[in-house]
């Protein structure tokens, strides 16, 4: 016999708290089922604990450069690890306990806590228990890829989340994988007290963005002494006695690299595989998302997925406004859809990588006339009085409608500095909207305006 819900919902990632206390107070009856830690990757294994100890390391390279500002540390700068990722736990904790209480504390709101598998389009079980609902929201993320690389079997290898119970420094950490997660993990490690090596198979890091932000990034990880094997033709594993050799076969280099422990980021993968899903008729893509449409709907009435799983976006920003499309449509008769919404992320080395819209590659593929804005660090008087003049700004704009079409911003706050330029595209407002702007000094905000006041046109 079946428990029934008005709405039923699994997985505690960004997408589904919010919805599942939105739909309670509306009146509803609602469950919502956790099968390990509340709050999914980014409060467990991403977001929170990973820029907590970015914070960390931050403050490490920062004290070793307190000469530079006129500051004296007597004793050479030390990092204990244990402490580093005791502040780290303590702050996940705060945060996944106080999701946890919040939920079981909301009216109408029924927790589970194990397994969730489909019995059809409509049931699923958890346990001994089945739950019946004529709407299912599935939120159940996404983990790290585990590719099939030779000797990947015979070798302990850490992943994003592994990470998180690293408390010691390790001797030479290879970082296989030169995009967002990787990088991060690098930069960090480094500034911990590590020999950092970075392993990436394509030509450069980061192949998404544009060749001028990569070369900028290579630049940054290679003044803090980060080494970089690109165009890694095959790679491949094997145990050396404590060590780990990791084949790269570049044909400029040594064949190997040799270290005390892996980190692999090579991608992840939607937790789809063991859902039941065989047993509706939700449909998934060939790696394994659940296929949704524009308004977040699978193939079977009743049934959305929200976040990592439908790969529709792989950040906790695009997850919570899959919640605020899916909640707006159901509860408020709007019209919210995916399509709606303009890229935009952040890479968190330091300084920070922020993105929005399309890269310049995709302009000039494109084909379209635009303009392109330039500016690099040094010319900006708060990166400067800061000492932290690495990186550059650049937007692009199309030449005839004067709308923004994008922009890189690598350098200091422009993860934050991003969201000016972001705010407009979505005003859909000419560029000169912002060139005529009166922003505060001194901040990097304000050589925007100047920024866009000297454009010209993409060659």
């Amino acid at each position: 016999m079946a428990t029934v819900y008005d709405a039923l919902i699994i997985g505690t990632g960004q997408a589904g708290p919010s919805l599942a206390v939105r739909l309670a107070t509306s009146g509803l009856k609602v469950a919502i089922i956790e099968r390990n830690r509340f709050g999914g990757t980014c409060v467990n294994t991403g977001c929170i604990p990973t820029k907590t100890l970015v914070a960390s390391a931050r403050a490490a390279h920062i004290a070793r450069r307190a000469g530079e500002y006129g500051v004296m540390i007597a004793a050479p700068i030390a990092v204990d690890m244990k402490k580093v990722k005791e502040r780290k736990d303590a702050v996940v904790r705060k945060s996944n306990e106080g999701l946890e209480k919040w939920l079981k504390d909301i009216v109408n709101l029924t927790v589970y806590q194990g397994h969730a598998r489909f019995v059809d389009d409509r049931r699923v079980r958890v346990g001994e228990e089945v739950l019946e609902a004529e709407k299912i929201f599935i939120n159940v993320g996404g983990r790290a890829a585990m590719p099939k690389l030779p000797g990947l079997d015979q070798v302990r290898v850490l992943n994003n989340s592994s990470m998180m119970d690293v408390d010691f420094v390790p001797e030479h950490l290879i970082v296989v994988g030169g995009s967002y997660i990787g990088l991060e993990f690098a930069q960090m490690y480094r500034r911990f007290g590590s020999e950092v090596t970075i392993v990436e198979m394509a030509p450069r890091l980061i192949q998404r963005e544009d060749e001028d932000v990569s070369q900028t990034i290579g630049e940054i990880l290679l003044g803090e002494k980060i080494r970089l094997r690109l165009g890694a033709e095959c790679i491949a594993f094997e145990k050396r006695g404590e060590k780990v050799a990791v084949n790269v076969e570049c044909a400029d280099a040594d064949k190997s690299v040799v270290g005390s422990h892996v980190l692999l980021a090579i991608g992840r993968v939607p937790n789809t595989d063991d859902l039941g899903l065989e047993n509706t008729g939700v449909g998934l893509d060939q790696r394994g998302y659940i296929q949704v449409d524009d308004q977040l709907r699978t193939q079977v009435s009743g049934i959305f997925a929200l976040g990592d799983c439908n790969g529709r976006g792989a950040f906790t920003h695009t997850a919570y406004n899959d919640y605020e499309i899916v909640a707006a449509n159901l509860l408020e008769g709007d019209s919210r859809r995916v399509s709606d919404r303009i890229t935009a992320y952040a890479l968190y080395i330091d300084p920070p990588l922020g993105r929005a819209g399309m890269s310049e590659a995709e302009v000039r593929k494109s084909g379209r006339k635009a303009l392109l804005g330039k500016r690099p660090m040094t010319r900006v008087g708060r990166a400067v009085e800061n000492g932290e003049t690495q990186g550059f700004m650049k937007v692009l704009v199309d030449a005839q409608s004067k709308e923004i079409l994008g922009a890189s911003l690598l350098g200091i706050e422009c993860d934050e500095v991003i969201h000016s330029i972001l705010d407009a595209m979505y005003a859909k407002a000419p560029y000169t909207v912002i060139q005529r702007a009166m922003h505060i000094h001194p901040t990097v905000s304000e050589l925007i305006p100047t920024m866009l006041g000297e454009m010209k046109p993409l060659d």
